[in-house]
């Protein structure tokens, strides 16, 4: 496997956080020397870079959090993905071994970048999580949902399967103790927790101020950027506010994507619209310059028929977590320190082993960072 650029040879990645808070990393991997990048680390290639400062050099601006108004989890809508989501699930690695990238309600065809490939990763290997004492743990019961595709869903055997559900069987392997995974309806999952019906929540939840008031989490295991669309031929290697001046941007309304708009893009032309469809349509007839939204999902589009080839990513990933969020975690009951440890110490293990890299790898062929 060759790790490159994240969009492709001629588009560097960019990650900047306003909030000043430490940044994940990103090495990029190819059979050049590798570059560092402000965003995430791929797995099994920190050992050169660990005494190196990660935030040498580094321009902060922004990073993730929900559309306004949504449930607390991450950003892509299931509904408006279910089918991208499903074939990726089941397809997973001979996707990728094939250079294929599914695609939303439409057959997939050839990746316009088939080799390489980012593989994003949430750990500092300078801070390395203490092993908790895994004695005291003996069983785990995880709670997921039923129709988030590939992140959760039912498969065709009628089992829990999807990203988060092959995260927990790993966890658990990685802490040798016994499992349980039991799917509930999501607006069902923090009271059952609360009742002790489970013990930690693997199902996409958001890191919010407002969960925190009611759970604890685990360090984040994924995050959903936001980025910049335009069209083939005009598509630009870095965004800054002052390159937007003037220029149309897309964006939904009433989403955090707009208020971040609002709030850092102040001299570009935005543009509301009520949906995805109607925002991605805008930009294939070219009556907006660029669309601003969720990367997973735009990442699917892209690659996908739909987009008809019209259009790329521009600049890099944002990430900033006061209009974008904290990451994607595990949630456990308050005060519950232990197995939140044990699933910090597991997590990270994961990412050090390569087996993290392996499962996105089969999950997510389509870059979105």
């Amino acid at each position: 496997m060759v790790y490159k650029s994240l969009v492709s040879d001629d588009i560097n990645l960019s990650w900047y956080g306003i909030d000043g808070a430490p940044l994940p990393f990103l090495w990029e991997r190819s059979d050049r020397s590798c570059d560092r990048g402000e965003g995430f680390v791929s797995a099994n290639e920190y050992a050169s870079f660990a005494d190196s400062d990660p935030s040498s050099g580094a321009d902060f601006r922004p990073r993730h959090l929900l559309p306004q108004g949504e449930k607390e989890r991450s950003s892509p809508k299931a509904g408006a993905l279910v089918a991208a989501w499903f074939a990726l699930a089941l397809s997973g690695a001979a996707a990728h071994a094939q250079g294929v990238v599914p695609n939303q309600g439409t057959a997939a065809r050839p990746a316009m970048e088939a080799a390489p490939q980012a593989v994003p990763g949430f750990w500092d290997p300078r801070r390395r999580p203490d092993r908790p004492d895994l004695s005291r743990i003996t069983v785990i019961r995880f709670l997921t949902e039923t129709d988030y595709p590939p992140f959760n869903f039912t498969g065709p055997d009628g089992n829990p399967a999807g990203f988060n559900v092959d995260l927990a069987r790993m966890i658990c392997d990685e802490i040798k103790v016994t499992c349980t995974i039991q799917m509930r309806r999501f607006e069902t999952l923090i009271d059952a927790l609360a009742s002790n019906r489970g013990d930690a929540i693997i199902a996409s939840l958001a890191v919010t101020p407002q969960l925190r008031a009611r759970v604890d989490f685990s360090d984040p295991y994924y995050r959903a950027p936001a980025r910049f669309v335009s069209r083939r031929d005009s598509v630009m290697r870095e965004i800054r506010p002052e390159f937007l001046e003037g220029r149309k941007v897309g964006v939904i309304a009433g989403t955090s994507h707009e208020a971040y708009l609002k709030a850092m893009f102040t001299d570009a032309e935005l543009h509301a619209f009520p949906n995805d469809e109607s925002l991605r349509a805008a930009l294939r007839r070219s009556e907006v310059d660029f669309i601003f939204g969720d990367a997973i999902s735009l990442a699917f589009w892209i690659n996908g028929t739909d987009s008809a080839e019209c259009c790329t990513f521009s600049g890099g990933p944002f990430v900033e977590s006061r209009y974008f969020g904290e990451g994607i975690g595990i949630a456990v009951r308050k005060g519950n320190d232990l197995l939140r440890q044990a699933l910090n110490w597991s997590l990270f293990r994961l990412w050090e082993k390569g087996r993290y890299t392996d499962l996105w790898l089969r999950y997510f062929s389509v870059s979105p960072f």
